[in-house]
């Protein structure tokens, strides 16, 4: 006989598909995800950028310790990423009804080694993607003042810059972003997953802050850049062009380590 081997998840998946049909099958379904993990993810840093020195035990972690975003900085990105929302993401997914069919959702869920395989691929595919289309855009002085100086008005990112972007890069973001785990194949589930795994991941790589438990600590041998490295590609633009991990800049020879002296908090309180 047979046997046939129920992945972990099937309960979940069961639950989701019999009870969530209509909300996971709508097109607006992966940008409310989206933006409500983007949120989420950016509100404890904000708490710490707020409370700056008051949190010694937080702020000696900050990485460029003299630097902190005003309260102009954080609405001027509120504002661009509300503006690039409300005329880019959500025309867009609005259109998808009149051209694109709701998805069916499959009654199999996937394992847990579908979505750990998928997700590494869809974002090693994309670090490879936004690492080219990142140099190109610095290397040509045209495409970098049309379209990506904006993101660079901040020497000290923090966790709104994230997304204060102009509306070709963020929508060029977007279609990898989703286009990915369609190239690897991957189940619906993996799909989000991933887009909230790579909203993590990028407002982590923004938001200012090396913590102990940051995915660069996590990651061993140096091969995941993190904060630190996304950090000096602000202060050296033309260095770290990639966005998560280290392989590709150190192949083309424009990794950098990072160099800013901390500055110790003791002193300063």
């Amino acid at each position: 006989m047979r046997v046939h081997h129920i992945p972990l998840i099937q309960p979940l998946w069961d639950y989701l598909r019999l009870h969530h049909s209509q909300t996971l099958r709508s097109p607006l379904f992966p940008v409310i995800l989206t933006v409500s993990s983007y949120v989420v993810f950016c509100i404890p840093y904000l708490v710490f950028n707020l409370m700056g020195r008051r949190w010694p035990f937080i702020h000696k972690y900050k990485i460029q310790q003299d630097r902190n975003p005003t309260g102009a900085m954080i609405f001027h990105c509120l504002g661009i990423t509300l503006y690039n929302h409300l005329f880019y993401i959500f025309p867009a997914a609005v259109a998808q009804w009149y051209w694109r069919p709701p998805c069916p959702l499959p009654e199999q869920s996937p394992t847990i080694l579908d979505i750990i395989f998928g997700m590494l691929g869809s974002l090693l595919l994309f670090d490879f993607q936004y690492f080219i289309w990142h140099m190109i855009h610095h290397k040509n002085r045209w495409l970098y003042k049309t379209f990506h100086a904006i993101h660079h008005e901040y020497m000290a990112p923090f966790s709104l810059a994230t997304q204060c972007l102009g509306g070709w890069e963020l929508v060029t973001v977007g279609f990898w972003t989703t286009i990915n785990p369609i190239i690897f194949k991957c189940h619906l589930l993996t799909c989000w997953i991933f887009m909230v795994l790579h909203v993590y991941v990028s407002v982590e790589d923004h938001c200012g802050y090396d913590f102990p438990w940051s995915t660069s600590h996590l990651v061993p041998f140096g091969i995941y850049g993190g904060p630190i490295k996304h950090d000096m590609h602000h202060q050296k633009p033309m260095s770290n062009y990639a966005p998560h991990f280290t392989h590709w800049d150190k192949v083309f020879g424009t990794h950098a380590e990072f160099t800013w002296p901390r500055i110790d908090i003791g002193l300063m309180c």
